[in-house]
């Protein structure tokens, strides 16, 4: 990570206790704010695209995804694992047809969305099995023989 400097030097407390306390926090919050969209350029939380959050949780036998997708048609969702690889795209449409209505706010994100994750273990792909309900995206992945968690018995000698 490169470190960049701001474009003004640092005031530090001593600017704050100036004639113009507020002034010195605004240029500090600036600050802090332009450092943010410089580490985390295009992150999902500061971008307006639409980015499904992703619950991935493991047990002995398989790999389970969970992806909210509220408002999206199981048949709107394509779900393909290649290797290691599980790729999950799709699209929330716009719905704007309603004709005589002023929006005064609009602050759910529409558009085509592509998450893409990397795989703890090797699966069975032939037998990955995704379902849709009540807007939550479930795929088990059962994990391939040689993934699992084998007991394995010791002797007494």
């Amino acid at each position: 990570m490169t470190t960049e400097l701001s474009p003004r030097p640092a005031t530090g407390l001593g600017r704050f206790f100036d004639r113009d306390p507020f002034r010195s926090l605004q240029h500090q919050m600036d600050d802090l704010m332009a450092s943010f969209s410089r580490e985390w350029d295009g992150s999902h939380w500061l971008s307006t695209e639409f980015h499904p959050s992703i619950d991935v949780s493991e047990t002995d036998d398989a790999i389970e995804i969970r992806v909210d997708l509220p408002g999206i048609k199981p048949e709107e969702v394509d779900v393909e694992v290649r290797g290691n690889l599980l790729q999950i795209t799709g699209e929330r449409k716009e719905e704007r047809e309603e004709k005589g209505k002023t929006w005064h706010r609009t602050e759910r994100h529409v558009g085509k969305f592509a998450r893409t994750m990397t795989l703890p273990c090797d699966v069975q792909d032939n037998e990955v099995e995704a379902e849709c309900c009540e807007g939550v995206l479930r795929i088990t992945l059962p994990k391939a023989e040689q993934a699992r968690t084998h007991k394995i018995p010791v002797r007494a000698k």
